[in-house]
């Protein structure tokens, strides 16, 4: 997804598609749908929501190949469809710069 993408557009890396929150919407409408949970995105915090919270990324692996210094997040459904998240900090985070001023 991408948050000023109309519609559906090409990945700059050429390996997947693009979509606004149009394309939530309209899916969601024509599936009777609330939410759309999803995955394999890198997420800083273990997991984002996107257009108007309808869609939920959640992205299980914290520090990601060694590369990013995301947390991972689990989300849990409970019956009566309350979602919950758990974050789980990288072992190996990197000091974050501080902005000072």
């Amino acid at each position: 997804y991408q948050r000023r993408v109309h519609g559906w557009g090409e990945n700059e890396r050429g390996v997947s598609f693009t979509f606004g929150a149009d394309v939530v919407e309209k899916f969601l409408h024509q599936h009777d749908m609330d939410l759309v949970c999803r995955a394999h995105q890198v997420v800083e915090e273990g997991y984002a929501f996107f257009a108007k919270r309808q869609l939920v990324t959640v992205f299980s692996a914290p520090n990601y190949c060694g590369e990013f210094d995301n947390s991972a997040g689990m989300m849990t459904v409970e019956e009566n469809l309350m979602c919950s998240f758990q974050i789980i900090k990288p072992a190996n985070a990197k000091p974050k710069a501080k902005t000072i001023g």
